[in-house]
């Protein structure tokens, strides 16, 4: 369906407004859309995840203090970067921007034994609780705005998938 050119006052076509789009060169969209990882056609959350598993790969020796400080400080940066770019495509949230994933998924693996399967584990349970979203995750989605409530249903996620994964740790050790 073609746009209709609508006048103004004076008789002078006013085209409608253009859409926003993602600027590659903007540090803030790149971040955002962790660094291209969440520009992938299909599950753009599930490549966003598997982009930060380098970035985890890198902090996990931190102490565990540090690396709490660190997800806090990346919390923190998120709501900003998220928003802004959010208000930049004029999408709340849009699949692209997997910022919130990197954190969240961060934060599962925060005291993580170490080993691909407990790595593996933490993927799956942050994924999983991202997409199905039990309450009260869905919940908050639907009720926190801006980058605030992009980057909070992702940091439940992985406060679940952490708790999970802590147990199922304790259990086989």
């Amino acid at each position: 369906m073609a746009h209709r050119s609508r006048l103004d006052q004076e008789g002078m076509t006013i085209s409608p407004p253009a859409k926003p789009s993602l600027n590659w060169k903007n540090p803030i969209h790149l971040l955002a859309f962790g660094l291209g990882s969440g520009a992938a056609p299909v599950a753009p959350g599930t490549f966003g995840t598997l982009a930060a598993v380098p970035l985890y790969l890198l902090v996990q020796p931190l102490n565990t203090l540090n690396y709490l400080l660190l997800v806090v400080a990346l919390f923190v940066v998120g709501i900003w970067l998220c928003d802004q770019t959010s208000r930049d495509l004029g999408v709340h949230d849009h699949g692209g921007i997997v910022w919130d994933e990197w954190v969240g998924f961060l934060f599962t693996m925060w005291m993580a034994p170490q080993g691909w399967y407990w790595l593996l584990a933490g993927f799956i349970l942050f994924r999983l609780f991202d997409i199905l979203k039990p309450w009260p995750i869905g919940w908050l989605d639907r009720q926190v705005s801006g980058g605030m409530g992009i980057m909070l249903d992702d940091l439940l996620a992985g406060l679940f998938g952490f708790v999970l994964l802590q147990a199922a740790a304790y259990l086989l050790g």
